[in-house]
């Protein structure tokens, strides 16, 4: 089945949703009860973490850890943004570099400046998406005009900034009182409408069985990942790093572990995605001569970078695996699924 189809619906009396490529899934968004990723606190320094240049928090959801902190005591009041999910045992994650993001806008308190999106080419589009954002922008803070912006109508668009820098107002002056939850993330359908484009939306119940996405989710449950042309995947996440292991299969010609390293990597980050893994990653690739590296992370660079989350290709240890660094953006599957 060809196009972009998003199905809206529930998993296990939970909050989800599916982006479905050409009849593959591309894209799973799942509820928890971690506290989601763009959620605003009124947070209360409490200690410093000596030799990390960090500070702990105060949040209504538990402790959150600053990083790189300065000018900050005990008792301070402040306002920080969720950036991802914690590890067990682990503080949440903030920033206090907070964004107000929208599926046509980001407005960005503190930095002034209107900017548009360098995927939007048109010139002609770009100076009337200008004087949008110039109409109903006031005061100092920025904003930016996402791509999304290249297929809106102009009445959503200013509607869409107009809301969003509204917000920014009202929580930006909140800043008195205790820890506080001021904005709360959004969850799967919102973040669907706001990130995803899709030819079809499917929001009636049942619509994850309708287009086979309980099939593909249960897909997902095994570490092995089929590879086109024969070849195995394997993707065993442990609590320090997730493993991934490349193997040819049934070929021992000359050439299939450059062909199995290839089609592995151009996977990857798909498997990441679906699967909501992140921190550090191993891989270990089929057997392969060292002139073939070059090519592979070529590949891998490539595949990442249609990637949405952040991901790091650090190197390759003396052993021959690769070593990524992926931003934890989503608690695991496997968690979310228990």
């Amino acid at each position: 089945m060809k196009g972009r189809t998003i199905a809206l619906d529930e998993l296990e009396g939970t909050e989800a949703a599916a982006l479905i490529v050409d009849g593959q899934l591309h894209d799973l968004l799942i509820d928890s009860d971690h506290p989601r990723p763009g959620t605003i606190y009124r947070a209360v320094a409490m200690r410093p973490m000596k030799g990390q240049g960090g500070m702990f928090l105060e949040t209504p959801d538990g402790n959150a850890f600053l990083r790189q902190v300065k000018g900050l005591a005990p008792g301070d009041t402040l306002l920080v943004q969720v950036t991802g999910f914690a590890e067990p045992g682990k503080a949440i994650p903030v920033t206090t570099r907070i964004l107000f993001k929208s599926r046509y806008a980001i407005v960005t308190p503190g930095a002034p400046g209107i900017n548009v999106s360098r995927q939007i080419k048109d010139d002609d589009l770009r100076d009337e998406l200008l004087g949008i954002a110039h109409e109903v922008m006031e005061g100092e803070d920025g904003l930016i005009l996402r791509s999304s912006c290249a297929s809106g109508h102009p009445q959503d668009i200013a509607e869409d900034i107009g809301a969003m820098a509204q917000l920014c107002a009202q929580v930006m002056a909140d800043t008195t009182g205790g820890a506080e939850t001021l904005v709360e993330g959004d969850g799967p359908h919102a973040l669907a409408w706001r990130e995803w484009d899709g030819d079809d939306i499917d929001s009636g119940a049942g619509s994850f069985e309708r287009h086979s996405v309980l099939d593909m989710i249960e897909a997902l449950s095994s570490p092995m990942v089929p590879l086109p042309g024969g070849g195995s995947m394997c993707i065993e996440p442990t609590r320090a790093l997730v493993a991934v292991d490349i193997n040819t299969g049934n070929d021992t010609s000359p050439a299939a572990g450059l062909k199995a390293n290839m089609a592995a990597l151009r996977e990857l980050p798909r498997q990441l995605r679906l699967r909501g893994l992140g921190g550090q990653v191993l891989v270990d690739p089929a057997p392969a001569p060292k002139k073939d590296r070059r090519q592979m992370e070529q590949v891998l660079r490539a595949a990442f970078k249609q990637d949405a989350t952040e991901t790091i290709l650090a190197g390759w240890t003396q052993l021959g695996l690769m070593e990524l660094q992926r931003k934890r953006e989503r608690v695991p599957l496997r968690e979310v699924l228990k």
